[in-house]
């Protein structure tokens, strides 16, 4: 059979849509790119030191040392330890002064965590420690090269030497030998920094309960093995007040310390806060020096810099006076940690600006990252800091993470994250170690990125490392990175960027695990830091030190109200604090021995006490892990929308639970066919969380340091029991919900709904026993709670859609029998008379608009007499069957709980609905809401098919999870969208006579209108609160990206796409208008009278308007060929009479 032109016509169409949709879903699958490969993370052995009694401390009655302050706050540190074992506390008195008096106070810190109450003891006449400052060790042979770069506490040597080698080329070398004088010893050093390094590990055996001088050391050179140990600032500044802390939704990352001393005007600075804050700094330093570290970091840059000279600040300025301000504020404040021997750093994100500074940068360099106009700016500022704090070290800078969301409220200083090109990396650091090179500081590199950029990756991809710092080999220069392949989560390989490189390098760690509690939670880390170090180490001579963060990290407001030093059970992450410390100078380490040695420090003297804390800090990690992770997702690499998901997806991130449809069901498919050891996983946490509670509350009252430390342990072990167990409930619910959308057996389904209770259950304990509380706060369940309640729903939305879809196609059904009946019938016949009821001719014009819209134009009225016309109920039907199903429909797809995603989809089809209206005049509609309207419901009926199975919950769960039916859907949903279009097109030009070009013209600017106003809408309230409220309301995505860095941000998504989506738009209504724009024409006469209906019908023509030129068309009507086939299936008007009457209209 031979086919006609107009098929073919419309058969290709179907094709290039079908094809064009095939494209879109494959660009779907590659943005998406699921992917999952097995994950290398260390298998962690803990282990528990044998219980033991403490060492008789030493009788010192006097510790001598050179006179410097640095080793007296050293040697005040031994005494203090003392103190703490009960022993009269010694006399620190300078070297050659004399005999040792009665115990006089040290000047120093009080020691840090130690036990006991000072009371007092006796000492045998004349026993001292002897500190002595040599040039080098006997024996030693002259020290090799230097290591490259700026000077830094101690060099990685492969191990301590035996006594009497040679003292390696470290400032922190010394040695301990007996003076034979019957309990006094001697420190031997050849710097303060090694005497002060000594002091420290003498105090630390101490207060450990160790022998000061263990069997074999009499003699033997200690050296740290990294000579570099770093921290953050703590909780210096940081506001105490439990009000802050109350809500526990605060996910602000500012990490600026100054805050509380901030005035809005002249003198800038409350002087008083700074008082505050200087002590709580001192303190802090104080006890860094105590438990090993010789470093720290700053937080800032911008405010202590008045760029003079350079003119980005004009005359008058305020930033200049604030600076200044601040830097004879806190200039004196900071440099204290120098004076004690410790370097510091200041830290700063880049971009690093200011409002007039960003209009300076625009101005002189045009923002151009790789221009070196741009980056004199910031030498000039790191420049004048180094000259009003002399005593900085160096700067670090981070690239990869920045932002609104580190901002501090009321200050104009901020950062963008802007520096992601290779170039622009290398163009910064180059600049800087040019600065660095002339003044002698270093430049602390951070590697870490949240994946934005061409550099986005550099934190984990040795490729790209090298990409970027290749050939930068400044000896000013040292690169920081996390030790593993992404943030600070379990079940993640060690970094393998950590093992490449030339530069120096520093491994980060962090003690108060955001992610795993907030530090709430026991969590000892030291078997899994000393197998990260080994490691590393063996593979990379060039890593000299370690950076551990003891307060940073996520936001600082939410979790508990812990902060370090000064309130909350800051002890219980104060372990993790002191193992790195410990393992960063010795590796290898007996991190069972290292976690008692804390123990007996902080907690406990009593073997007992001390034997059952530390086998319940062994189990730690194995509650932590099994309890805050699902194993068969966590344990795999996951790869998706281009980024690496953190393998605790379904808490994103730190507290909050998530309920979205794509983390869920894609760790459910990760986890298909582990689903019941993932449960149980969860009830294995419960039960060592509760083993570790039998522990803890089996401790004697009296054995601890303080009844206050004991019940916080306590109350911290019953938490963990409560969270788990709520989140093991969880755990179960989602996998079983998943479960069911994934067979949809009736078993499946009743095993989630009794999930589903034990989890409400579970859940509203845990918030009546931590909501509120400050100090062990409930975790987040809103976003939990949103995706419970659209899981609630799944049954009943597929029961709607199924109803939906079957009036839908019976409405269709009707209209197709309609149109069939009235063509066997025959003009006046009795048969099929019914298709002339009212509504009949809309169900019958929208079964062609759905099936055969090129037919359009045949559509005529239920009578081909003059007096008659589509009824009323036929015109309101004929677009209100459409828009109910369109309403509907896409009511049914978001769970009738997302007027936002209503607004902008049924906006949009209203808006081009509308645009269509309006440009076909004063023609009557009908064919026109028949023909897109009949589109509308083919693409409904899609719609609808993939919802009946299990409701929108089944249509994600394929979305996410299934690539071949998300695939075939996307391919076809999308033709059919685009057959809408088309329709609309064919509509103006068979329908009411345009030519192609006017047609296609009409509906591009309909089409133009649709973009503008939604791409306008969406720029007036912002891509990300638009993307928030969305996301909200439909729970796709994780609730906590809005939270965190911002949706658009974390997915790399411009800001600026609505306005560009607005102005094409607008673009897209000239180039319409232009192009189907319609001239006024001369009329061929006037005709002032009706003429026969069907014919003015067809051509769009009403009474009193120009007679049309087909003047032959009333002879047509009289003698119709009935041996045609009809348009609509009625005899009267014949495909060839009606276009060629078409054509004369036009």
């Amino acid at each position: 059979m031979r086919l006609s032109r107009r098929s073919l016509t419309v058969a290709a169409t179907a094709v290039v849509l079908l094809a064009i949709g095939a494209l879109v879903a494959d660009g779907v699958d590659g943005a998406l790119g699921i992917s999952t490969a097995p994950a290398s993370a260390p298998v962690e052995h803990p282990a528990v030191a044998p219980a033991h009694s403490m060492v008789a401390p030493p009788r010192w009655v006097a510790v001598s040392v050179p006179a410097d302050k640095r080793v007296t706050l050293a040697a005040d540190a031994v005494a203090a330890a003392l103190a703490g074992r009960g022993l009269l506390r010694p006399t620190v008195q300078p070297a050659g002064s004399g005999s040792a008096g009665s115990g006089s106070a040290g000047t120093g810190p009080a020691g840090s965590g130690s036990v006991g109450s000072g009371s007092t003891g006796t000492a045998p006449a004349g026993a001292t420690l002897r500190v002595v400052l040599v040039a080098s060790l006997p024996g030693s042979p002259p020290p090799g090269p230097p290591p490259t770069g700026s000077p830094l506490p101690g060099s990685p040597p492969t191990g301590s030497p035996s006594p009497g080698a040679a003292l390696p080329a470290s400032d922190e070398a010394f040695r301990i030998r007996s003076d034979g004088r019957g309990g006094g010893l001697v420190l031997e050093a050849s710097s303060v920094a090694g005497a002060a390094s000594g002091l420290y590990t003498v105090a630390d055996r101490i207060r450990s309960g160790e022998s000061v001088l263990p069997a074999g050391d009499d003699g033997r050179v200690v050296v740290p093995r990294l000579g570099l140990r770093m921290t953050d600032l703590g909780s210096v500044g940081l506001d105490p007040d439990p009000a802050r802390f109350a809500a526990g939704t605060d996910y602000n990352l500012n990490t600026d310390v100054v805050s509380s001393a901030i005035l809005p005007r002249a003198p800038w600075v409350d002087q008083h806060a700074v008082a505050a804050i200087s002590a709580q700094y001192r303190q802090f330093v104080d006890h860094a020096l105590v438990e090993g570290y010789n470093a720290l970091t700053l937080p800032g840059f911008l405010e202590y810099v008045t760029f003079a000279g350079t003119g980005v600040y004009p005359a008058g300025d305020p930033h200049v006076a604030r600076a200044r301000a601040m830097v004879a504020a806190f200039g004196p404040v900071w440099r204290y940690a120098h004076d004690m021997g410790m370097k510091v750093y200041v830290k700063t994100d880049m971009l690093a600006l200011s409002p007039p500074l960003k209009a300076y940068l625009t101005a002189t360099a045009g923002m151009d990252l790789t221009s070196p106009k741009l980056w004199s700016v910031y030498q000039d500022g790191i420049r004048e800091l180094y000259a009003a704090m002399p005593f900085l070290d160096g700067i670090m800078l981070r690239v990869g993470e920045g932002g609104s969301d580190y901002r501090l409220a009321g200050w104009d200083y901020y950062s963008e994250i802007d520096v992601t090109t290779v170039p622009a990396v290398q163009a910064m650091l180059r600049a800087f170690l040019r600065v660095a090179d002339q003044t002698g500081i270093d430049v602390i590199f951070r590697t870490w990125s949240v994946s934005l950029g061409d550099v986005g990756d550099m934190h984990t991809d040795p490729d790209t490392f090298a990409k970027v710092l290749d050939g930068i080999d400044d000896e000013h220069l040292i690169v920081s990175t996390k030790y593993v392949a992404g943030d600070y989560y379990s079940y993640l390989p060690l970094n393998p960027t950590l093992t490449v490189g030339r530069q120096r390098r520093i491994i980060e760690f962090q003690a108060r695990r955001e992610f795993e509690g907030f530090g709430s939670l026991p969590n000892d880390l030291g078997d899994l830091e000393q197998q990260a170090l080994r490691t590393l180490l063996a593979a990379n001579p060039n890593i000299i030190g370690v950076w551990v963060w003891t307060q940073d990290g996520g936001p600082l407001l939410a979790g508990p109200r812990t902060l370090y030093l000064r309130a909350g059970f800051w002890q219980l992450w104060d372990l993790d604090v002191y193992l790195t410390s410990r393992l960063a100078r010795d590796p290898d380490t007996d991190t069972g021995q290292a976690t008692g040695d804390w123990i007996r420090q902080t907690l406990s003297t009593d073997p007992g006490t001390v034997d059952a804390l530390s086998r319940a800090f062994a189990l730690s990690r194995q509650a932590v892990t099994d309890g805050l992770y699902i194993g068969p997702f966590a344990s795999r690499s996951v790869k998706a929308l281009g980024l690496r998901p953190p393998p605790m997806m379904w808490i994103f991130e730190w507290d909050i639970v998530t309920g979205d449809t794509a983390t869920l069901d894609s760790i459910y498919a990760v986890s298909r066919d582990q689903v019941d050891q993932a449960i149980a996983q969860g009830d294995r946490a419960v039960a060592t969380a509760r083993q570790m509670q039998a522990l803890i509350d089996g401790t004697g009252a009296a054995t601890w340091a303080t009844p206050a430390l004991r019940q916080s342990m306590m109350d911290t072990a019953a938490y963990q029991v409560n969270l788990f167990q709520t989140l093991g409930a969880y755990r179960t619910m989602v996998l079983r919900h998943a479960r069911w959308l994934d067979s949809g057996s009736a078993a499946d389904q009743r095993a989630w709904l009794a999930a589903r209770a034990a989890y409400q259950k579970a859940r509203e304990e845990h918030l009546r026993r931590y909501a509120g509380d400050v100090d062990l706060p409930a975790y987040n369940f809103a976003a939990a709670d949103l995706g419970l309640a659209r899981d609630d729903r799944d049954q009943t939305m597929a029961w709607l859609a199924r109803v939906l879809l079957a009036l839908l196609l019976a409405a269709l059904a009707a209209g197709g029998l309609a149109s069939r009946a009235a063509g066997r019938a025959g003009t006046g016949a009795t048969r099929g008379r019914w298709s002339t009821w009212p509504g009949m001719a809309a169900l019958r014009a929208l079964w062609i608009g759905a099936t055969q819209p090129w037919r359009v134009a045949g559509i005529e009225s239920p009578s081909v007499s003059p007096a008659r016309s589509w009824s009323r109920l036929d015109r309101v039907l004929v677009w209100l069957i459409p828009a109910a199903v369109l309403a509907g429909s896409r009511a049914i797809y978001a769970w009738f709980a997302a007027p936002a995603h209503l607004i902008l989809v049924l906006g949009g089809w209203l808006l081009f609905a509308l645009a269509l209206r309006l440009l076909i005049g004063r023609a009557d509609p009908f064919r026109l809401w028949a023909a897109v309207g009949g589109a509308a419901m083919l693409r409904t009926v899609i719609l609808l098919v993939a919802l009946v199975s299990r409701g929108p919950g089944r249509y994600w769960y394929l979305f996410w999870t299934a690539p071949t039916s998300r695939s075939v859907y996307i391919t076809v949903a999308f033709a059919a969208f685009g057959w809408v279009f088309v329709v609309a097109f064919l509509a103006l030009h068979d329908g009411y006579g345009l030519v192609r070009r006017r047609a296609m013209g009409r509906v591009v600017a309909a089409t133009g209108v649709v973009l503008a106003v939604l791409g306008g809408l969406v720029a007036a309230i912002g891509l990300e609160r638009a993307l928030t409220i969305w996301n909200d309301q439909l729970a796709l995505l994780p609730w906590g990206l809005a939270r965190i860095l911002g949706i658009t941000v974390y997915l790399g998504i411009p800001a600026s796409i609505p306005d560009y989506v607005s102005v094409a738009g607008a673009v897209l209504v000239a180039a319409g208008l232009a192009l189907g724009w319609q001239g006024r024409r001369r009329a061929a006469g006037r005709d002032r009278r009706q003429g026969p209906p069907a014919n003015r019908s067809a051509l769009g023509c009403r009474p009193g308007r120009a007679r049309c030129r087909a003047l032959r068309c009333n002879s047509v009507l009289r003698r119709p060929r009935r041996s045609a086939v009809h348009w609509d299936g009625r005899p009267g008007v014949s495909p060839r009479t009606t276009t060629s009457a078409a054509e004369a209209w036009r």
